[in-house]
């Protein structure tokens, strides 16, 4: 019975000790905070706070339920971020990582495990930002189709010296969005398509128009979905031809009238000199003649 009681007692008193060491651990190396994945065009950092004073971080990271690896230029590091962009090569995988609050560098300790925090799952196919993406206008000479040419955001990643971009990436599940209206209104209207080309063709003819681009990831999580908005760009207005304004039949209606009425007048004028002709002829032959 006495035994029992002692073996007892020696429990709550490593208990304690543990609790101790635990307590002044965290006091020495205080857990990071605020731990998030920051990823613009597959441009990955890991940030976290606060910044250490006499300690450091070192971060670990894996694909979820591999092994993990460490980054050399993250290791017992006072920075408060770690660009993972190159570790992260399986685009489409899942992956987590965890800070770890080490002493500096140089500095020994005697614990084995040291605090750390631990990341929400993050995958750069799947949750990278995308930026805005840049396109040009051009309308055809008939004014009938607007076409936009959008250029496909350079991204982060690299292949054999080539720098990619989404288009690379994505493939044929990249497409854009356009929304569009006239310039002098307010009412939109929206276009998808899987082509960085976009043809509109049921713009009025001689009409500003105004757009905006921006990509569309529809096998993505809702939220992140859509990429920038692009710049709002907007065609130049252009005052339709005499023709694109009447018709051609209004027009051949016009100059038949015109025809009509200048050979009226002419007529008129000519029956009006021919009657004053007359006039005076008239009045000649009824004058007497002198001498008679």
């Amino acid at each position: 019975m006495e035994g029992n009681r002692q073996k007892t007692f020696h429990l709550h008193e490593l208990a304690l000790v543990l609790f101790f060491m635990k307590a002044c651990t965290s006091d020495i190396f205080p857990k990071a905070q605020n731990v998030t994945w920051s990823s613009l065009n597959f441009k990955t950092i890991l940030m976290w706070s606060p910044k250490p004073t006499n300690y450091s971080y070192t971060v670990e990271f894996s694909q979820v339920g591999q092994d993990r690896e460490r980054t050399p230029h993250c290791i017992r590091t006072m920075a408060m971020e770690c660009d993972l962009t190159a570790g992260l090569k399986k685009l489409n995988a899942y992956y987590t990582a965890d800070i770890l609050s080490e002493p500096m560098r140089g500095v020994s300790s005697d614990l084995v495990e040291f605090p750390h925090a631990t990341t929400e799952k993050f995958s750069p196919y799947y949750d990278t930002a995308i930026g805005r993406p840049e396109f040009r206008i051009e309308v055809s000479s008939d004014k009938r189709k607007t076409t936009l040419h959008v250029e496909d955001i350079p991204t982060a990643l690299f292949v054999d010296e080539k720098r990619l971009n989404i288009r690379d990436v994505f493939m044929d599940n990249l497409q854009y969005k356009v929304t569009y209206r006239k310039a002098k209104s307010t009412g939109k209207k929206e276009k998808i398509s899987k082509s960085s080309i976009i043809e509109l063709t049921d713009l009025d003819r001689g009409e500003s128009y105004c757009f905006y681009v921006q990509a569309f990831l529809p096998f993505r999580a809702q939220d992140k979905q859509h990429g920038e908005i692009s710049n709002i760009q907007c065609s130049s207005e252009e005052s339709p031809s005499i023709f694109e304004e009447y018709g051609m039949g209004v027009i051949a209606g016009a100059i038949l009238i015109t025809i009509l009425a200048i050979t009226a007048i002419i007529i008129v004028i000519v029956m009006c000199c021919r009657r004053r002709k007359r006039a005076v002829n008239t009045g000649k032959e009824r004058l007497p003649l002198n001498g008679v």
